[in-house]
């Protein structure tokens, strides 16, 4: 393919349209598996296979004895002596299957990726630029399969329930990561010319908010990773106070200070608090600020619109989670829409492009 081809702007409608819906079908995919995982890692199945077979696992167990096998494997870890014993291979296989279709899931989405993006290659219906950076997104969901494993096998120490906490994070972050600039590279196909937008002090205003306000959206999941990590969610079930205070008392129990904010459930459930209700207010600054604000264009608006509703229903859905004492779908679709809560704020900065940051 010759490297003069066309760029984004370019191509033909028809190739623009193929391929942005191509890449949004893999953006909710990587929803899918957000999902997915957050179940997994709910009902404690994570643990269940403990194999890796990045291959040959996308074929599930086809007799008994590869089923006794299997579960004979998971009664050596702690994880089944201390939460699952008894259970029997029906409870086994329930757990088994929660993971298998998370790793299927990964498989099927390498899949969707790889095999249009030859066919579009082939074709030329794609430049050499924009090929190159979808093969990099393949191998990064390659590795993002090495992250997970890596975190799995953290749970399988003699001392361990459970994934580690900072690896559970590692593994979200890559995800979404990866959700994100695939689906930055939908937008840009799709609308690939940025709005003209008059250089006013409100414009720029407007555009540094968003940013402060992705930056939080990021650093609140990451809290949120460390809350689902160390089952922080379970304790202090109550709204707004905790334990009738609105700092915990124990906050700063351990020592040195920033341990309590990885390794201190009752610290990493009032940052997560925190850095939500801060998320929450620097978007309805955006809000204020960004309606307000002349000639950001119709779709603009209608984005920062659809970025208020967004952010209320996820803080609706953080405070039910919670008191709910973390119900499975509960924290699923609270882990879930924070991806799409994410999804709508890039949704708006790529409307304002054509901004000045300076």
């Amino acid at each position: 393919m010759s490297s003069s081809l066309p760029r984004h702007a370019d191509m033909a409608p028809h190739h623009r349209r193929l391929i942005s819906n191509w890449l949004f079908v893999l953006c909710f995919m990587l929803l899918g598996m957000i999902a997915i995982g957050g179940v997994t890692r709910l009902t404690g199945s994570g643990l269940s296979i403990m194999d890796w077979q990045p291959v040959s696992g996308i074929i599930p167990p086809l007799s008994h004895a590869e089923w006794e096998r299997l579960f004979a494997l998971y009664k050596t870890i702690p994880q089944y002596h201390l939460q699952h014993e008894g259970f029997g291979l029906e409870g086994f296989q329930k757990i088994f299957w929660a993971e298998w279709i998370h790793r299927f899931w990964g498989r099927l989405m390498g899949l969707v990726l790889f095999v249009p993006l030859v066919w579009f290659t082939i074709r030329g219906m794609i430049t050499r630029k924009l090929a190159l950076r979808l093969f990099l997104f393949f191998i990064l969901g390659a590795l993002q399969g090495a992250i997970g494993w890596f975190m799995v096998a953290s749970g399988f120490r003699p001392d361990s329930t459970a994934v580690e906490p900072v690896r559970l994070v590692l593994h979200l972050s890559a995800a979404l990561a990866l959700y994100l600039a695939v689906l930055w590279t939908a937008f840009s196909i799709r609308w690939p010319q940025p709005q003209t937008v008059p250089a006013t002090p409100a414009a720029h205003r407007t555009k540094r908010l968003v940013w402060a306000a992705l930056c939080l959206i990021c650093i609140t999941i990451i809290a949120g990773g460390f809350t689902a990590g160390t089952h922080a969610g379970f304790v202090f079930n109550t709204f707004p106070l905790m334990d009738g205070h609105l700092i915990p008392q124990d906050y700063a129990r351990l020592t040195p200070f920033w341990l309590n904010w990885v390794d201190n459930k009752a610290a990493i459930q009032f940052d997560h608090r925190l850095l939500a209700t801060l998320t929450a207010l620097t978007i309805g600054c955006v809000l204020l600020v960004g309606l307000r604000t002349r000639g950001l264009g119709a779709k603009a608006h209608n984005a920062l619109m659809l970025l208020g509703w967004a952010v209320l229903i996820q803080y609706a859905l953080g405070v039910t989670t919670l008191l709910l004492v973390v119900p499975v779908w509960a924290g699923a679709v609270h882990q879930t829409f924070a991806a799409v809560l994410l999804g709508v704020m890039l949704y708006v900065l790529h409307n304002l492009r054509g901004v000045s940051t300076r």
